[in-house]
């Protein structure tokens, strides 16, 4: 890479030049970081400790956790160390990675979170083939397929974003974000990022679509159902993926439906913590608030931790 650029380093955003709010910046990113990782790490050892939860459904939520549990891992703490160390610096590589791994990770986040549409779509609309079709092969194959394909596109988008002429080296962001980066370009947008940004809104739409028409038979299947506390159990099920799905797409389209070139730093700032922060953090309290097998499980992990 360092053979297209003459930049070995980027100076990330700096949230201020006031230490106070330096370390104020840190404080809330760490508060937000620590929560984040631990609602994470609650529903990992709950559906890993608790038998009843070891289902297809929580096989996917746990991966889900797991990828929010990257996602924030990979932005947060270089952010947090800039601040308390009072410096922009990140190297030319670690940004490279930042984007790999951060990209990877939230391809894989909207790719499961198709595959879990699918998974409530048979478990409504196919109740006695559920467990023919969901077995434990057919899930590790849509985990791997999942986890493959993300970092393939994790790849292709690192391999575009840096395969250009960098002029600048001020990342205007608190992480290595790519349209920001590709603000930086001598050349504007190259063939090999145009093709991969055609092809995630092609996969993006895809996905969306398929969740769509996936719910759109649920909804029918639901409303066959003759009892009012089969409708309500069945619609329990799908509530909590239905709200993780809406904030991950909004939250993803309000930061890159807009023009990034006219919006000021600090809107830009805003934005950006909205889809890549709030989504890991709220998915583990939704799905524990929401659903009783997780609450109960949660309420066993906690009895046992106060164990003498």
């Amino acid at each position: 890479m360092n053979n297209h650029t003459t930049v070995h380093y980027f100076l990330l955003l700096e949230f201020s030049k006031n230490r106070h709010l330096q370390l104020l910046h840190f404080f809330v990113f760490f508060v937000l970081y620590l929560t984040t990782v631990m609602a994470n790490l609650l529903i990992i050892l709950t559906v890993a400790l608790e038998n009843q939860l070891h289902s297809p459904v929580y096989w996917f939520l746990m991966n889900l956790a797991v990828q929010d549990l990257g996602t924030v891992s990979v932005i947060v703490p270089k952010s947090m160390v800039n601040s308390l160390m009072d410096t922009r610096y990140i190297s030319y590589s670690g940004c490279a990675a930042q984007v790999f791994i951060f990209i990877s990770f939230v391809a894989s986040d909207l790719s499961l979170l198709t595959v879990m549409a699918y998974d409530r779509y048979v478990a409504i609309c196919h109740p006695l083939h559920y467990e023919m079709v969901m077995n434990w092969n057919a899930c590790n194959k849509m985990m791997i397929l999942v986890w493959v394909t993300s970092l393939l596109y994790g790849t292709l988008h690192t391999t575009g974003t840096f395969s250009t002429l960098f002029c600048s080296n001020v990342v205007n962001q608190f992480f290595c974000e790519i349209p920001q980066l590709l603000k930086l370009s001598c050349t504007g947008f190259n063939i090999v990022e145009l093709g991969v940004l055609m092809a995630s809104v092609t996969a993006g739409l895809g996905c969306f679509n398929f969740i769509v028409a996936s719910y759109f038979m649920i909804f029918k299947a639901v409303l066959r159902i003759p009892s009012e506390e089969g409708r309500q159990k069945a619609l329990s099920t799908c509530i909590p993926h239905l709200v993780v799905v809406s904030m991950f797409l909004l939250t993803g389209c309000f930061a890159y439906l807009r023009s990034p070139s006219y919006t000021p730093s600090y809107l830009n700032f805003g934005v950006t913590v909205l889809y890549s922060l709030l989504p890991p953090l709220f998915n583990p309290i939704i799905y524990s608030m929401r659903n009783k097998n997780i609450k109960l499980g949660l309420s066993k992990l906690w009895k046992f931790g106060k164990l003498p």
